[in-house]
C-alpha cells in the first residue's frame, strides 16, 4: 500500500470517526424501566415520545437509550407500553445537545390486560391441542404479537385454520431460550412439547416476517422466542382453573416465580393438568401433565447460568375425517374411532407424546454493549400414533366403504333393502365392535392360531442434541449486529409397536398381502411369533445433522431504519433399516444413501419514517431450504429409496406496509408475495384404475410422491384499532389472499405390488387452489374495558374461498389412458367436457362465526383474582375446516361411476369446526 493510499484510509477512517462521535453528542435520553410490585427489571418495554414514531425498546436490565435519534425539544410526554400492564405517561424536557437521564420508571400490571393475555395464551393451547390443527396452526406463534391483524388472525380466524399469508407453522419459527423447537422430521413445532405451561409462556418476543430477529435467520411467518428464564419472571404466584368444551374440559394450573433471591438464585416452577372424558367431538379424551423448573444462577454482574427443565407428557383421543354421507347419517361430532367396551368408550387411535426437554443457558454481558448467550439442550422421548389393526379378517372400521348405504346404492341393480338396513344400523350404532374382535381372537386362539385383529402405535423415539451461541453487539449509535452459529443432531428410531393382541395370543408378524418371502417384514427373522410391546412390521433409524451460521447487520437514523441479513448451512439425512424387507430384500437392511443439503439465505428491509404519523416498511427475502425427513424418503418404513432428484426448498418473498398511527388510531395496509419452488409433497393410499403397462393388477396401496412444486401465494392484509373513547375500542381486520399451484409438477408412485417405479410425468395443478383454511377472512369487532376492572367484547367473522386439497394423481395422464395389450392408450369413453367438470376443485363456500368474550378482576390487598370467559360461533354455525379428495378413483372411468351415484362411494372426507364453544378461566394471582 502506497503512502498517498495510506493518507486517504486515514482520512476516511478519521471521518468516519468524528462523525461517529459526533453522533454520540446528539440529545440523549436514558432511563430504566421496572414493575411497580416487584422492583423488578422489564424487558422489551416500548418506551416512545408521545406524537411521534420516536421509540426504543428495553433491554434485558430495563434499560433504554435514545441514541442517534433527532428528538422534539421542549416539553414532552415520555409514554410506557407492554402488553400486560398499564400505559404509563411520564411529561419530560428535552434540551439541545443534552442527556437527560431519568430516575427510575415504574409502570403498573393491567389487570383487564392479565386476564385477557390468560386466556389468549389459553385458547391457543386448546386450538392447537385439536388433532387436524397440530400439523400447521399458527396460532400459538402469532399470539406474542401486537399487531391488531394478527391478533384477529391468532384468535378468532384460527378456528377455522386460516393461515395468514398461507403460512402454516412450518414456515414459522419457535424459539425457547434462543434454541429452535421446530422438528426436523416436518420442519414444524411440536406445540404439545410445552402445552400447558401457559403461565411459564408469557414473556415472548416475537417478530413479524424475515424482519430483523436478534436470534435467529428467522422464515416467512415469523419468529417466537418464548423466554422460560427464572429472572425474568414476575415474582409472585398464580393459580387457575380453566372450564371449556373444546378439546379439553378441565385444566388446573399452579405456578411460583422467586425473583432474583440474595444470593443471586432465581427459581420458577409450573406444574398443571389438562383432562376431559371428551371434548366437542366424540370420544376425544385428553389426559396431559405439564411440569416445569427453571433455576437461574447469577455468577456475578456479567455471567449468569440458567437451567430449564419441560416435561409435558400428554395423551389424547384421534378424531376422524369422513365423507358428507357419514356427517349426514350422523353429525358433525361423529368420530369413527371408537366403540364401547364394557360399557366406556375406547378410541383405537390414540396419539401420546412423552419427550422431556432439559436446556442450559449462558449469558454473558461481555460489555454495556455486547452480549453472548450460549445454549445447549437435550430432548429424548417417544411419540406414538396407535390404530387398530387386523389380518384375513373383515375391516374392523364402522365406517369402511361397505359398510355404509352407498355401497349398496351403487350396485347394479341397486339393493334398496339392504341399504335402508345399513342406514338404520349406522346411525343407531356405527361404532367399532370391541367385543366381537376379541370373541374372533378368542376363538382363533381355541384353534392354536395367532390373532388377526391387533392394537399397535406407529412409534418415533427421538434423541436430539442442540447447541448455538448467539452474538449481539451494538457497535455505536446507529449500527447493531448479531450473530449465531447453530449446530442440531437427531436419532431418530421409528418402528411399530405392539399395544394390544385383543384376547388373542401372539401375532405372526408377515405380511399377509404378499406370498413367499416378500410377505416376511424381515428376512432376517422370518415368521416370527411377537407379544405385547414387541416391535414388528418395521424399523429403522434416520440419523440427521444440521450446522447453520447468521449473521445480521441493523442499522438505525432519524428517519430510517435497515437490515440486511444472511444464513448459510448443511443439513443431511440417512437412514439406517434394522429390518430386511422381503419386498424390497437389497434395498432395505443397512444404511442406504446420504442425502446432503446446502441451505443459505439472504433477507433485507428497510423502515421509513415520513412523519410522525406514517410509516413505510418493506422486507425481501430468497431462503433455500432442506426439505424436511418425511419429504426426502419415499417409503422409509420398508426401503431406504430417496426421492428421486431431492433439492433444497426455495422461498422469495417481499412484503411492503403502510402503517398510521396516532394517539388514538392504529392501522397497518401490506400487500404480499410469495413463491415457493421445489417443494416435495408424499401421499400413501390405496388406489384403483392405475394404468399398468406391465403389471397384472391396477389396484394397489401406493407411495404417491410429488417433485418439483412450485406455488405462489399473493395477497393483502390489513388491522385497524380505534380507541374511540378511554373505554371503547373498535377494531378491524381483512385478509385477502389467493394461495395457487404455479407449475405442473412430476408425479411418480411406487409400491410393493410394483416391479418398478411408476411415472406420469407431469400432474396438471396449474392454477389450482392451495388447500389449508380460507383464502378470504374479515372482522369487525368492538371491545368496553370499564374503568372498575371488568371488560366485554364482540367480533364478527367472514370467511370465504377455503377449498378441498385435491388429489394429484387424478390430473395426470393416468386419468385418461387404459392399458391395452401392454400400451397405454386413451380412454375411449374419454369426455373432456365432462372431465373438467368431475376435476372441478370444491369451494367450501363462505360463513360468519359471531364470538363474545368478557372478564371481570379485582385487587384484593396484594392478591389479583379474576376470570375471562369467551363464547366462540354463538349461532353454532356449521362450516367444513378442510377435506381432501380421496384418490381412490384415480382414473375417468372409475370417478364418473363414483359421481353418477345416488351417493358418492368415494367422495371427499371433511373435517367440520367446532359448533358452539365455551372457554372459561379463573384466576388468583398473589
Amino acid at each position: 500500500m502506497n503512502i498517498l493510499t495510506m493518507k486517504k484510509l486515514v482520512c476516511v477512517l478519521g471521518i468516519m470517526f468524528f462523525g461517529i462521535v459526533g453522533y454520540a453528542q446528539k440529545t440523549n435520553i436514558t432511563g430504566e424501566v421496572i414493575d411497580a410490585s416487584t422492583y423488578n427489571a422489564i424487558k422489551g418495554v416500548r418506551v416512545g415520545i408521545e406524537n411521534t414514531l420516536i421509540e426504543v425498546f428495553t433491554n434485558n436490565q430495563g434499560k433504554f437509550h435514545f441514541l442517534n435519534q433527532e428528538l422534539p425539544l421542549g416539553e414532552q410526554v415520555l409514554t410506557l407500553e407492554k402488553e400486560g400492564f398499564v400505559t404509563k405517561r411520564y411529561p419530560i424536557v428535552i434540551n439541545q445537545g443534552k442527556t437527560l437521564t431519568l430516575e427510575v420508571l415504574e409502570i403498573n400490571v393491567d389487570i383487564n390486560q392479565e386476564s385477557i393475555e390468560i386466556g389468549t395464551i389459553s385458547l391457543s393451547d386448546n386450538e392447537l391441542s385439536s388433532e387436524e390443527s397440530t400439523a400447521d396452526n399458527l396460532s400459538g406463534l402469532l399470539q406474542a404479537s401486537n399487531d391488531v391483524f394478527l391478533n384477529a388472525a391468532s384468535y378468532d380466524f384460527s378456528a377455522t385454520f386460516f393461515k395468514p399469508r398461507g403460512f402454516d407453522s412450518a414456515n414459522g419459527k419457535v424459539l425457547i431460550n434462543g434454541i429452535e423447537m421446530n422438528k426436523m422430521f416436518n420442519g414444524r413445532p411440536q406445540w404439545s412439547n410445552w402445552g400447558g405451561l401457559n403461565d411459564a409462556q408469557r414473556n415472548r418476543v416475537f417478530t413479524m416476517g424475515t424482519q430483523a430477529n436478534d436470534y435467529n435467520f428467522g422464515d416467512l411467518a415469523g419468529t417466537t422466542n418464548i423466554i422460560m428464564r427464572a429472572s425474568q419472571y414476575r415474582k409472585g404466584g398464580r393459580v387457575s382453573y380453566a372450564a371449556s368444551n373444546r378439546s379439553y374440559t378441565g385444566r388446573v394450573m399452579g405456578s411460583y416465580n422467586s425473583g432474583m433471591l440474595k444470593g443471586g438464585w432465581a427459581f420458577s416452577v409450573l406444574a398443571s393438568r389438562r383432562f376431559g372424558e371428551e371434548g366437542f367431538r366424540d370420544a376425544s379424551a385428553y389426559d396431559a401433565n405439564s411440569f416445569f423448573l427453571s433455576v437461574e444462577k447469577q455468577l456475578n454482574e456479567k455471567h449468569s447460568l440458567n437451567f430449564s427443565a419441560l416435561y409435558t407428557p400428554n395423551r389424547r383421543g384421534k378424531t376422524s375425517a369422513n365423507t358428507q354421507e357419514v356427517y349426514d347419517l350422523k353429525d358433525t361430532k361423529y368420530n369413527e374411532y371408537w366403540g364401547y367396551q364394557d360399557g366406556e368408550k375406547r378410541n383405537s387411535r390414540m396419539k401420546e407424546i412423552e419427550e422431556p426437554i432439559f436446556m442450559l443457558n449462558h449469558y454473558w454481558n461481555i460489555s454495556e454493549n455486547t452480549e453472548l448467550n450460549t445454549n445447549v439442550a437435550y430432548q429424548f422421548g417417544k411419540m406414538g400414533n396407535s390404530r387398530l389393526g387386523y389380518d384375513n379378517v373383515a375391516n374392523p372400521s364402522p365406517a369402511y366403504y361397505r359398510k355404509l348405504p352407498s355401497f349398496e346404492l351403487a350396485q347394479d341393480p341397486v339393493n334398496y333393502e339392504e341399504a335402508y338396513r345399513k342406514t338404520v344400523g349406522f346411525q343407531q350404532d356405527g361404532q367399532i365392535d370391541w367385543n366381537r374382535m376379541y370373541g374372533v381372537n378368542q376363538a382363533l386362539k381355541a384353534q392354536g392360531e395367532t390373532s388377526h385383529y391387533y392394537l399397535y402405535e406407529d412409534r418415533v423415539d427421538d434423541n436430539q442434541l442442540t447447541a448455538n451461541t448467539i452474538l449481539t453487539t451494538r457497535v455505536n449509535d446507529y449500527l447493531t449486529v448479531n450473530g449465531s452459529l447453530h449446530y442440531r443432531k437427531l436419532n431418530s428410531e421409528n418402528f411399530a409397536n405392539m399395544i394390544d393382541l385383543l384376547g388373542g395370543t401372539g401375532y405372526l408378524d408377515i405380511d399377509s398381502f404378499n406370498t413367499g418371502d416378500a410377505s416376511q417384514n424381515d428376512l432376517n427373522n422370518p415368521n416370527r411369533i411377537v407379544g405385547v410391546d414387541d416391535t414388528f412390521k418395521y424399523h429403522y433409524e434416520i440419523d440427521a445433522e444440521e450446522y447453520r451460521g447468521f449473521a445480521q447487520a441493523q442499522f438505525h437514523f432519524n428517519k430510517l431504519d435497515f437490515y440486511i441479513g444472511g444464513k448459510i448451512g448443511k443439513t443431511t439425512y440417512q437412514r439406517n433399516g434394522l429390518y430386511r424387507s422381503g419386498s424390497f430384500p437389497n434395498n432395505s437392511y443397512g444404511k442406504g444413501e446420504k442425502l446432503d443439503f446446502t441451505t443459505y439465505g439472504t433477507k433485507l428491509g428497510l423502515t421509513y419514517r415520513l412523519t410522525g404519523r406514517h410509516q413505510f416498511n418493506m422486507n425481501a427475502a430468497y431462503i433455500a431450504d432442506a426439505p424436511g425427513i418425511r419429504s426426502s424418503f419415499s417409503n422409509s418404513r420398508q426401503n431406504n429409496a430417496v426421492v428421486k432428484n431431492a433439492t433444497t426448498v426455495k422461498k422469495t418473498a417481499i412484503d411492503a406496509s403502510y402503517i398510521f398511527r396516532t394517539p388514538t388510531i392504529s392501522a397497518r395496509l401490506t400487500g404480499y408475495y410469495t413463491n415457493f419452488q421445489d417443494e416435495t409433497d408424499i401421499s400413501f393410499f390405496y388406489a384403483d384404475g392405475i394404468s399398468l403397462a406391465t403389471e397384472a393388477s391396477n389396484s394397489a396401496f401406493i407411495q404417491e410422491i410429488l417433485t418439483g412444486i412450485d406455488k405462489q401465494h399473493i395477497g393483502a392484509e390489513f388491522g385497524i384499532e380505534a380507541q374511540v373513547t378511554p373505554t371503547i375500542k373498535l377494531k378491524g381486520a381483512a385478509s385477502y389472499g389467493e394461495y395457487t399451484y404455479n407449475n405442473n409438477p412430476n408425479l411418480y408412485i411406487t409400491s410393493d405390488d410394483f416391479s418398478q417405479e411408476l411415472d406420469y410425468g407431469k400432474a396438471y395443478l396449474e392454477n389450482y387452489r392451495v388447500a389449508g383454511g380460507p383464502q378470504q377472512a374479515y372482522q369487525a369487532g368492538f371491545e368496553y374495558r370499564d374503568p372498575n376492572f371488568w371488560f366485554v367484547g364482540a367480533t364478527v367473522n367472514y370467511f370465504a374461498d377455503a377449498y378441498v386439497d385435491i388429489s394429484p394423481l387424478m390430473r395426470t395422464k393416468n386419468f385418461n389412458t387404459v392399458s391395452l395389450n401392454g400400451t397405454d392408450v386413451l380412454n375411449p369413453e374419454y369426455d373432456e367436457a365432462v372431465a373438467k367438470e368431475l376435476l372441478r376443485q370444491e369451494n367450501f363456500g363462505d360463513y360468519t362465526l359471531v364470538n363474545l368474550i368478557g372478564g371481570k378482576s379485582w385487587r384484593v390487598n396484594d392478591y389479583y383474582i379474576g376470570f375471562f370467559a369467551t363464547i366462540n360461533n354463538i349461532f353454532d354455525t356449521k362450516y367444513k375446516t378442510g377435506g381432501y379428495e380421496q384418490g381412490r378413483n384415480s382414473d375417468y372411468t372409475s370417478l364418473l361411476e363414483d359421481n353418477q351415484n345416488e351417493k358418492r362411494v368415494f367422495g371427499p372426507k371433511y373435517w367440520y369446526g367446532y359448533g358452539t364453544t365455551y372457554y372459561l378461566n379463573l384466576y388468583v394471582r398473589f
